[in-house]
């Protein structure tokens, strides 16, 4: 089952209770939620289209790299690379 949204939550608690400042304490629950973080899309990278890239006329004119960050370190049996 997947996690509701932060507004399906509001509109989920606004139908059944009320106390002062809910709205606000509600976000602040959400937004300290460990589940909540790792489920939401909207906290992921918003990632570009694609684009062309021109082909380029000499070696080494052209460089891609792709950056990978936030890697665990690895054990004794393990990799932290890729």
């Amino acid at each position: 089952m997947g996690h509701m949204s932060e507004d399906r939550t509001k509109e989920r608690v606004a139908s059944t209770a009320w106390w002062p400042k809910w709205e606000q304490e509600l976000s602040e629950y959400i937004n300290t939620c460990e589940r909540f973080q790792k489920e939401n899309r909207k906290h992921g990278k918003k990632y570009g289209l694609l684009q062309h890239i021109e082909e380029p006329k000499h070696p080494w004119e052209t460089i891609n790299i792709d950056w990978v960050t936030g890697l665990v370190p690895g054990g004794q049996e393990s990799y932290n690379f890729c």
